[in-house]
């Protein structure tokens, strides 16, 4: 039962660092790269289909990303997509490709950016310790039921802590290195 909840809650704190790295690919540290496209979404045929799906996104230079369409008609959707988001580029289309060209970054935007990163860090620690939280209160139900010893109780909420500290450790870790990347430019 112990076993259970841990790996249970080690699933969900595992998952929860996945989408914190997921949400910081997305964030323009003046690099090109294609992950900063993954929420944009095109209303191709009526539905909406995220971008990389309806086209081909390479970055063929350090500050250039590249989109080409499979189907060239959703060129202009594309566009409207890309200027309606808050990624703040203008796209260069010439009837075939779309060229995003990323600007160098402000000392002003970098520390925006450095604010959103830490924000989703915060999240990401709050997610985590809900986790640390529904995996006690099981614990506790355990015991009260009967099925644990006051010992195992007392390992099992420090085994769960010993994982909470790992994560919030690895979250703090991703962060640091976003944060450097973003400042770094």
């Amino acid at each position: 039962m112990r076993l259970e909840i841990h790996s249970e809650a080690e699933k969900k704190m595992q998952k929860t660092h996945k989408v914190l790295q997921e949400q910081l690919v997305t964030i323009r540290a003046g690099r090109a790269n294609p992950g900063l496209l993954d929420k944009i979404s095109i209303d191709y045929y009526g539905v909406p289909t995220p971008l990389n799906q309806i086209a081909g996104i390479s970055a063929p230079e350090p500050r250039l990303l590249m989109i080409q369409p499979y189907d060239s008609s959703t060129l202009k959707e594309i566009e409207k997509a890309i200027l309606k988001s808050d990624l703040g580029i203008n796209p260069n289309n010439d009837g075939k490709v779309i060229r995003l060209v990323i600007p160098q970054l402000t000392e002003e935007r970098r520390v925006e950016l450095v604010k959103l990163v830490k924000k989703y860090g915060e999240e990401a620690k709050v997610a985590i310790r809900n986790e640390r939280r529904n995996a006690n209160e099981e614990i506790k139900k355990l015991k009260k039921k009967g099925e644990l010893t006051e010992d195992d109780e007392k390992k099992a909420q420090d085994e769960v802590q010993k994982l909470t500290d790992k994560y919030i450790e690895l979250i703090d870790k991703t962060i640091e290195k976003k944060e450097a990347e973003i400042m770094e430019i």
